[in-house]
């Protein structure tokens, strides 16, 4: 697996193929991103490259991570994130080396991960789509109510509690979720913007990572194959 990248969801437009095809693509502002720190199998025991993402004035960060980021020459940074690679490429980076876009230059295909919007406290019909109750006579006040839960309500020899899974009304959104395998439409190096198309997850200057797609289908894995030939 290659480098991730970090960097802020723009918002959507259009752009038009070859053909005159009007595309749908998300704009990522994508990097650049500052490596802050490389681990070593020899002293970290394991090796990872860690990157810093949008810098910020100093008197909205900490000492601490002040000083951290000034060992790699490097501007207070907003956002860090570490990633996992192979010991052998751990040579290929250096502290206060720049990534930019273009490290995503030939790649296909790139998960993108983020934090998808909050949407508050949902019931069950909005939360898991549940189709609710009979809208005819006899039901009163409940149609979009869950109904019974008695087939769940106990976990026989653990405990009377509900059994856990049972899905219900609650928390819907803010978590982390991966988009994979969107097509990379056009990377523009000289404004550090990625297209992608396919939905991103979150809202507007959401902090997303993007890295190439680690899990592909047969058709796009045959498109990866036919490219690298």
């Amino acid at each position: 697996m290659g480098i991730s990248l970090l960097g802020k969801k723009v918002g959507m437009t259009r752009v038009y193929t070859e053909k005159g095809v009007s595309l749908p693509v998300t704009v990522i502002a994508c990097g650049p991103c500052v490596v802050t720190q490389v681990r070593t199998p020899e002293k970290d025991g394991y090796a990872a490259v860690q990157i810093g993402f949008d810098e910020v004035e100093p008197r909205n960060s900490t000492m601490p991570q002040i000083g951290h980021d000034m060992k790699a020459g490097a501007e207070p940074m907003r956002h860090h994130r570490e990633f996992r690679i192979e010991a052998k490429d751990a040579g290929e980076f250096s502290l206060g080396q720049t990534l930019t876009v273009e490290k995503l230059a030939g790649t296909l295909f790139v998960d993108v991960i983020g934090t998808s919007k909050g949407k508050g406290f949902a019931g069950v019909m909005k939360r898991h789509h549940f189709k609710g109750m009979f809208a005819s006579h006899g039901t009163e006040r409940k149609h979009r109510s869950p109904g019974s839960i008695g087939s769940l309500c106990s976990n026989r020899g653990y405990g009377g509690g509900l059994k856990k899974g049972k899905r219900m009304a609650g928390h819907m959104g803010d978590e982390r979720v991966t988009n994979r395998s969107l097509d990379v439409v056009q990377i523009i190096p000289e404004k550090n913007l990625l297209l992608v198309k396919g939905s991103v997850p979150g809202g507007k200057n959401g902090l997303v990572e993007i890295r190439p797609a680690v899990r592909l289908y047969k058709g796009k894995a045959n498109k990866v194959k036919a490219a690298s030939k």
